[in-house]
């Protein structure tokens, strides 16, 4: 329901007083992108840089597992598949029990704390993994830090976009995404630099992994510098609380341009509703959830099946160790690039059709790839694969959020995205199949065949998002 606030629009600071909930997503919306909105976005996307390092270590310790004789390759492994099928496995089983079971504790909870304890977690987990001299024990921690991982990818989508204004929102996630893909390139350095060393006598692939754990040490600084979401405050009853984080927010973005804040547009109110797991499954939300199911189950295939094993793919198709770590870092230099081309246009064309050309890039590419033999274009080919998973990263980030209310916007998110952790469960041992049978081609045939699903899904199903309120979007 529209509701006309009953705030004055015309004042040029924050407003005095304890607002509704309408009027507060409204006076939220309003607010230009000034550096104290963007302080918090890239403040949040700190948290993400330690998850999508912890996330990538897979491509790249096992190749230093695999010389400190921890792993085994080909038919020794277990399942008689290599470990490193096992290892990434285990990784995205524990995303998807950190996704499906505790995404929600987001909702109950509150953004902000989960953040917080779930980057402690995998920050724990890592360091025990680093200290780990067996598989089924590297296996173990990897799972359990998967588990932190999970709950920290579900919340910080929700909390992301519920804080920033929806003219902006697609760009805060691309932005997001360009930090936490920076991860990727230090990953891969790091990897190329270590692995195949041991420093001070100590195994590299040890060090790689503890550099991972390091956001414990800025976990709680991160801590210190973000607000509640005023609407999740708003919504557990929390009123005064929400009116405090957002006038501060509107004093510190007219402290930053020294202008009169425009005023709030009509508010809408967010259907009533419960905040269980058969909410999400009532009209309007039971078809975006299993629309945005089925997408996270295949999108998944495409995005890790190239970046997980990128150094495996590239050893089958005749590169040594050393070059296939020295090619995978210099595709991963893409990987951040690509968000920040795509901020340009995040909330200039439709997100579901950003979507759908990600998908299509990945497909084409990834077909053209396993045909090369020369480094030039394997290389050039291998960037225009990240790239077309930048761009399909940094747009359904911001599209999966949006579709759901906030009383079930991590639980929801949380669901559909474990989607894709489920698939990685399986789509890992497949990949590793692929690739032991038929070579680096069959693998992106897998891939292509999921992407045709992928646009499919988005392109055929998926409402439109863009320059629309989360209130509005929901209803």
């Amino acid at each position: 329901m529209l509701k006309q606030p009953t705030v004055d629009a015309t004042r040029s600071g924050p407003v005095t007083g304890v607002s509704s909930a309408a009027e507060l997503v409204a006076r939220l919306d309003r607010l230009p992108g000034s550096r104290s909105i963007w302080v918090m976005v890239l403040t949040l996307a700190l948290g993400g840089f330690f998850e999508y390092y912890d996330i990538y270590l897979t491509a790249y310790l096992s190749p230093g597992l695999i010389r400190s004789g921890v792993f085994h390759v080909g038919s020794e492994g277990m399942f008689g598949l290599p470990d490193q099928a096992t290892f990434a496995s285990v990784t995205f089983a524990g995303f998807f029990i950190g996704a499906s079971v505790f995404g929600s504790l987001a909702d109950r909870f509150g953004r902000r704390a989960i953040f917080t304890y779930s980057i402690l977690w995998y920050s724990v987990a890592t360091m025990l993994l680093a200290t780990s001299s067996t598989a089924i024990a590297v296996d173990w921690w990897r799972f359990v830090a998967g588990i932190g991982i999970g709950v920290e990818l579900v919340t910080v989508d929700a909390y992301l976009a519920e804080i920033v204004p929806k003219a902006i929102r697609g760009r805060a996630f691309a932005i997001t995404q360009f930090v936490c893909a920076s991860a990727v390139p230090v990953v891969a350095f790091v990897g190329w630099m270590l692995i195949p060393i041991e420093p001070m006598g100590i195994a590299g692939w040890r060090f790689v992994a503890l550099l991972g754990a390091t956001g414990a040490i800025v976990v709680w600084w991160l801590r210190a510098k973000l607000p509640e979401s005023p609407r999740w405050l708003s919504l557990h009853g929390k009123h005064a609380e929400a009116e405090r984080v957002t006038a501060m927010l509107e004093a510190r973005v007219l402290a930053d341009t020294g202008q009169p804040l425009p005023p709030p547009a009509l508010a809408r109110d967010e259907a009533p509703g419960t905040s269980s797991f058969r909410d999400i499954w009532r009209p309007p939300y039971g078809r975006r959830t299993v629309i945005l199911a089925v997408f996270n189950f295949f999108q998944t295939i495409g995005v890790f099946g190239f970046g997980n094993w990128i150094p495996a793919l590239l050893v089958s198709q005749g590169a040594s160790v050393m070059h296939s770590l020295q090619y995978s870092f210099i595709i991963a230099i893409a990987y951040p690039i690509g968000p920040l081309i795509w901020s340009n246009v995040a909330d200039r064309f439709e997100r579901k059709w950003l979507i759908v050309c990600g998908a299509l890039g990945i497909a084409v590419f990834g077909l053209l790839f396993s045909l090369q033999a020369s480094a030039l274009y394997i290389i050039t080919i291998g960037v225009f694969i990240q790239l077309s998973n930048t761009l399909l990263t940094s747009t359904y980030h911001a599209y999966q959020a949006e579709l759901f209310p906030t009383r079930v916007r991590a639980r929801a998110v949380g669901f559909v995205y474990s989607m894709s952790r489920l698939s990685n469960v399986f789509t890992s041992l497949m990949i590793g199949f692929f690739l032991q049978n038929f070579g680096s081609f069959g693998v992106f045939c897998f891939i292509a065949t999921s992407m045709v699903f992928v646009m499919i899904s988005i392109g055929v199903f998926g409402p439109r998002t863009n320059g629309l309120s989360l209130e509005e979007v929901a209803n």
